[in-house]
């Protein structure tokens, strides 16, 4: 049996060694400076992809981050090319703390979607840069790998209960252990059809949100799930923020017999307060923080242990380093992560994703995101997808590259906003998602 000093000696030797050999690699090598920051654009995945480039001092020596913002890509292309990178050419390739800090004050306001994306971009290519200096994998500078890969969850839709479910067990049979399961996408099971149910005259005819509606059917597409599936598949399921907050706990107290592994978004962010309600009269898990901005937004919730799940989505609050110290944060208060990725995230915000989770003992599970062959070719280093598990790799750095000859072949695009992000009630009243 180890003793206490030999344990606590095991436990720190991973990231003394991780420091002191970066610390040989570099001794005596003049100081490394960002020399360029180069903006790639592409829309090779149909979705609107940014990255950052920053060329270093050292020939050869580079590193990649993402910048994504699925509905402002353009505004942060211009952001960073007119008024970032200036501020970062120059600057000290290994202060990342410091960088992170500095960007994050340099136009005094702080915390702006667009800010964000450009703060990712630039810590996740310094930490990139970071461990090709050092020869080794990011996971290892953060302390070393406490799993063998990243459990997923996947996504199964259906019109109806049948189908549901049916596309429940597929996935389960394909290795899931996790299964998002929503009727009808979105809002499903509370939508009236359009033109159907009592309308203002002349006015909203389109499908409309009826959120007692949704209080009453979701429950039961849960209850026949478990019936045909059992208790075995770890179920989840998202509100996507439509719910009134007086219904919120009641909906979540109605999901408590299915035993979710959690609800995600019951509520807009503007009323994260009624969680201290939620939990007081259920156990059913919660998820919430796709949309938070800034790191310190989880901070009331995580300490006050209100929810079981911080849905961090790492562009949106700033990349690997507040990634990071929310994960710890959730491991000193009980909470699990589980990172948001969706459909749009490109393989860098994944990879770098990844390199947090298999670190942290915080880690829940990670949103299923695949790509096509293309996106492998084109970003090599790409992370694997195998029977519900996301695999990384042990290359230098954070282990994905980019083929600029390739990205150039899709040039930037718009993306339209689709119909489903702002659904209307039946008078007309717009749902906040």
């Amino acid at each position: 049996m180890l003793t206490r000093r030999e344990f606590w000696k095991a436990a720190t030797a991973m990231p003394v060694m991780a420091a002191e050999l970066y610390a040989q690699r570099t001794r005596g090598l003049p100081p490394l400076t960002i020399k360029e920051i180069k903006v790639i654009g592409t829309s090779a995945n149909s979705f609107p992809w940014v990255f950052v480039k920053v060329i270093t001092s050292e020939p050869g020596l580079y590193g990649l981050g993402s910048a994504n913002n699925l509905e402002q890509s353009f505004a942060i292309v211009a952001a960073i090319e007119k008024s970032l990178a200036p501020f970062w050419t120059g600057k000290d390739v290994d202060r990342i703390e410091e960088m992170w800090q500095a960007t994050n004050v340099h136009s005094y306001r702080r915390n702006s979607t667009i800010l964000n994306q450009a703060l990712c971009a630039i810590d996740m290519a310094l930490w990139d840069i970071k461990g090709k200096r050092a020869g080794m994998p990011v996971y290892e500078l953060l302390g070393g790998k406490v799993r063998d890969a990243i459990a997923l969850y996947a996504h199964a839709d259906g019109p109806d209960h049948e189908t549901l479910a049916e596309n429940v067990r597929k996935y389960t049979e394909a290795g899931y252990q996790h299964v998002r399961a929503q009727l009808r996408g979105y809002g499903g099971g509370g939508m009236i059809p359009p033109g159907q149910g009592s309308r203002v005259e002349g006015g909203y005819s389109g499908p409309a949100f009826d959120d007692e509606l949704f209080l009453e059917n979701i429950p039961k597409s849960f209850e026949y799930l478990r019936a045909k599936l059992g208790f075995s598949p770890k179920l989840i399921f998202d509100v996507h923020e439509k719910l009134s907050p007086h219904l919120a706990p009641e909906f979540a107290k109605r999901m408590e017999p299915y035993r979710m592994y959690f609800v995600e978004d019951l509520l807009p962010p503007e009323q994260i307060a009624w969680y201290q309600q939620i939990r007081q009269v259920t156990t059913t898990p919660m998820a919430i923080g796709e949309l938070f901005t800034h790191p310190l937004e989880y901070v009331p919730l995580i300490t006050g242990r209100l929810i079981d799940f911080a849905r961090c989505h790492m562009s949106s609050i700033g990349g690997i380093t507040p990634l990071k110290k929310i994960a710890n944060l959730c491991e000193a208060f009980g909470v699990r992560t589980a990172f948001q990725q969706g459909g749009e995230p490109d393989p860098l915000h994944q990879m770098a994703s990844y390199h947090v989770e298999v670190t942290s003992p915080a880690f829940g599970v990670h949103e299923q995101c695949r790509f096509p062959d293309l996106i492998h070719e084109m970003m090599p280093g790409t992370t694997e997808i195998k029977g519900g598990y996301l695999y990384g790799n042990r290359t230098p750095g954070l282990g994905v590259d980019l083929n600029e000859t390739i990205a150039a072949k899709y040039p930037l695009k718009s993306y339209p906003v689709p119909d489903w992000m702002t659904p209307h009630m039946i008078d007309g009243t717009l749902v906040k998602p």
